[in-house]
């Protein structure tokens, strides 16, 4: 006969006021009649599920409920009050002759005291929406208007966001019902791909840039591009293919500061040759004819 409310929930006494409504949210939605259109027993938790969050979701009615448990005193409500009485007057009718059934039914378990509870407060319904940016647009922080289940709400993006991020839009959602919460909106962030930069995290850029055999093998300095334009870098001698060199600063700036440009250098091998370049690329080749690159792979 007991109600506890804790258990209702599945939270334990010691439960915070946001791990509360945490849970209440969940059984509300799980156990809603909507949802559960051939469940009778459904609806009976559901109610079950209200009456405990309006107790303990208030401060004063949980100290009082908490205070009641601790005196073992039983739990019920009459007219919508929450009401307690002690096992020993259960047993005696209360004191006052009418028995332990009209006892019982005055505090709520019976079926005249059910039919008079309040509404059921039931949170609002969680809502999708997906955002598609440029590649700049997600490096720059912005607010966008979206349309979601016909109602335009408006959405702050962070500066630096990635893809495939979500954003929770608190309280943007459904409307709830008998004062219950409104849900919430969850966007999805699509971005476009560069055609030269690429994000391997949310803070650095990667840029592939090609270098001629000469300026890798003597060393050289290179111009490379950047989100604001260009810069130089050099390029030490005998650098390899695929090796990759950080330029500070030149990345993606966010909240928490801005991330580097990793420049990988691709040595570009010429496609066509002059008579002369042949020439001295073969007289390269018989004056390197010692040196055999592939030694460690023992061929």
């Amino acid at each position: 006969m007991e109600k506890d409310y804790y258990s209702t929930l599945g939270v334990g006494t010691g439960a915070s006021q946001k791990e509360i409504k945490k849970a209440f949210r969940k059984l509300a939605r799980d156990l809603h009649p909507d949802n559960n259109p051939d469940d009778a027993g459904s609806e009976s938790k559901f109610k079950e599920v209200n009456e405990a969050y309006d107790t303990l979701s208030d401060a004063e009615q949980r100290k009082e409920y908490d205070h009641a448990r601790e005196m073992g005193y039983f739990v019920g409500d009459t007219g919508g009050q929450q009401q307690y009485v002690r096992y020993e007057d259960l047993l005696a009718g209360g004191g006052g002759g009418g028995g332990i059934e009209d006892l019982l039914s005055g505090f709520g378990f019976g079926r005249s005291a059910r039919t008079q509870r309040a509404p059921t407060a039931t949170p609002g319904q969680d809502y999708e929406a997906d955002l598609s940016l440029t590649f700049h647009e997600a490096l720059a922080a912005d607010t966008r208007t979206l349309t979601v289940n016909g109602r335009q709400i408006r959405a702050k993006i962070p500066q630096g966001i990635a893809d495939g991020t979500k954003i929770r839009l608190r309280s943007k959602g459904g409307p709830g019902t008998n004062g219950g919460p409104n849900g919430d909106v969850y966007v999805r962030i699509h971005v476009k791909e560069h055609p030269i930069f690429k994000r391997p995290d949310r803070k650095n850029l990667s840029v592939a840039v090609p270098v001629t055999f000469a300026e890798a093998a003597l060393g050289s300095v290179v111009e490379i591009p950047t989100l604001s334009g260009s810069t130089k870098i050099r390029v030490p001698a005998g650098m390899q293919s695929g090796k990759t060199l950080r330029v500070p600063g030149e990345g993606v700036e966010t909240a928490n500061g801005t991330g580097d440009l990793l420049v990988t250098l691709e040595v570009a091998v010429p496609t066509e040759l002059t008579d002369d370049q042949r020439s001295l690329l073969e007289q390269l080749k018989d004056r390197s004819s010692a040196e055999n690159p592939r030694a460690h792979l023992g061929v």
